[in-house]
């Protein structure tokens, strides 16, 4: 594949978008419904690959991958004609009589880059989104899930023809290489680093980016939210995937009253999910590779673990983790987690938290567990994050009407439902008028003073 000769992909796909094929609304819904039923068909083929890769159970896998990408194509098939409707916008005098509008244009060929961490659904989701749009695109799978990499090739390769959809597998250098292309938009999904290299590559053809990264998402916990499924509900936020879920939650920060409560309600939620041994539980899963095993076994060194810890390299298995008493510089404080190993912190006061997490790299979500309207108005006024979720983790994703997306390092732009409709649009402006009249006034020389002019500016312009 680093063979692969990606100019001529993309003149390939850059005719056929020229064409006008992929403008209509009949020729989207029907793309939409070719790839529902690709994924209906190719169900067992991506479950089994999703395991291989991640040992990720099937219900798991269905709920949050390939039924996630469905749901999202039924969305956008009910309501594309809304979304592609142009809207009508107000004239002002002095181009009067016409008519004005803004309608949503596809942006042309587009460039998705997915993760390997939920492979399926943040490469197949940006996809529906540049479908709906009217787009043409280029995907590239991660290939650090080479099971599902393939699978998702062979579905790609026989739904599509490649000069409308093609499929791009291959590391490093595939990547690059389709990076010093020209396309209308890249869309990235993965680490803040990687993140900024693909801005860098976008900026040479002022390709517009969306980039959906990452970064530590921080859960507070104040004295008077319900322990037990305040910890129920973080541990199902940080242990699915085994932690390998760019919003998973990736410290707590607890009021000082309810710290030691709060850890053995977590230790009992891990029980309750994954049983004594987590290791011998289907619903538990394993690191992508070695070189992110080793990287997250080397921040066990910091505080104390509460429990898990146990590890085995050959099956790539790292328990469920709770540390506490973690210094604050500590590395696992340092860098985002994403896998099983949870820092539980403490804070004697609100304002004390808030200052901490000011210090703090914008994160992809942040979580407040507490009852109190009050505080919960005081976080989401003192705080910076891509989403809020309140009294829950993670579940915010699922409202088809909530953008999701990120804010300085966890990202740029937003998609989901109707916001990644737009992320792949150009909503182009358009007047339109008639011939006559044609008042003179508009045409020099001047044919009334600049007092007479000044008064009149509003009322000709428009407030």
């Amino acid at each position: 594949m680093p063979n692969m000769d990606f100019s001529s992909l993309l003149r390939q796909q850059r005719a056929s978008f020229q064409t006008g094929a992929t403008r209509s609304l009949e020729f989207r819904r029907a793309q939409l419904r070719r790839l529902q039923a690709a994924l209906e068909r190719h169900e067992a083929s991506l479950l089994e690959a999703i395991h291989a890769d991640l040992r990720r159970a099937a219900h798991d896998a269905y709920l949050s991958e390939i039924g996630f990408v469905l749901r999202e194509i039924h969305y956008a098939l009910r309501n594309l004609p809304a979304w592609m409707k142009p809207q009508r916008r107000s004239v002002p005098l002095l181009a009067r009589p016409g008519r004005a509008w803004v309608q949503p244009e596809p942006l042309g060929v587009a460039l998705i880059l997915g993760p390997w961490n939920y492979p399926v659904q943040l490469l197949l989701l940006p996809l529906v989104s540049a479908l709906a749009a009217g787009n043409c695109a280029v995907l590239k799978p991660s290939e650090f899930a080479p099971h599902t990499a393939e699978a998702i090739a062979r579905l790609i390769r026989d739904t599509f023809s490649e000069d409308y959809v093609a499929v791009c597998p291959g590391g490093r250098d595939v990547a690059e290489a389709l990076l010093r292309e020209q396309f209308d938009k890249i869309f990235f999904t993965g680490g803040t680093a990687a993140g900024r290299a693909v801005m860098a590559a976008a900026a040479k053809h002022l390709t517009p980016v969306t980039l959906e990264l990452g970064g530590k998402c921080p859960c507070l916990v104040c004295a008077d939210a319900p322990l037990e499924v305040t910890a129920r509900r973080i541990a199902w936020g940080k242990f699915m995937n085994a932690g390998q879920t760019c919003v998973a939650p990736d410290f707590v920060l607890a009021e000082q009253p309810i710290r030691h409560r709060l850890l053995e309600a977590l230790q009992r939620a891990v029980r309750e999910f994954y049983g004594d041994d987590p290791r011998q539980s289907p619903h538990y899963g394993r690191i992508v590779n070695r070189r992110h095993f080793e990287r997250l076994t080397g921040l066990l060194n910091a505080g104390r673990i509460v429990c898990g810890g146990q590890q085995d390299v050959d099956t790539l298995y790292l328990a469920p983790t709770i540390l506490a008493d973690v210094p604050p510089d500590a590395p696992v404080m340092q860098e985002e987690i994403f896998g099983p190993i949870l820092p539980v912190l403490t804070f004697e006061q609100l304002d004390e938290a808030l200052a901490k997490l000011a210090d703090r790299p914008t994160p992809l979500a942040l979580y407040l567990f507490t009852n109190d309207r009050a505080v919960q108005q005081r976080v989401l006024a003192r705080t910076r994050s891509g989403g809020v979720c309140l009294n829950d983790t993670v579940m915010h994703l699922l409202s088809k009407d909530l953008p999701f997306g990120g804010l300085g390092e966890s990202g740029m732009g937003a998609y989901h439902g109707r916001a990644g409709f737009e992320a792949f649009s150009h909503y182009r402006s358009v007047l339109r008028r008639g011939f006559w009249p044609d008042f003179r006034l508009r045409y020099p020389p001047p044919r009334v003073g600049l007092p007479t002019l000044r008064r009149m500016a509003r009322w000709l312009l428009g407030e």
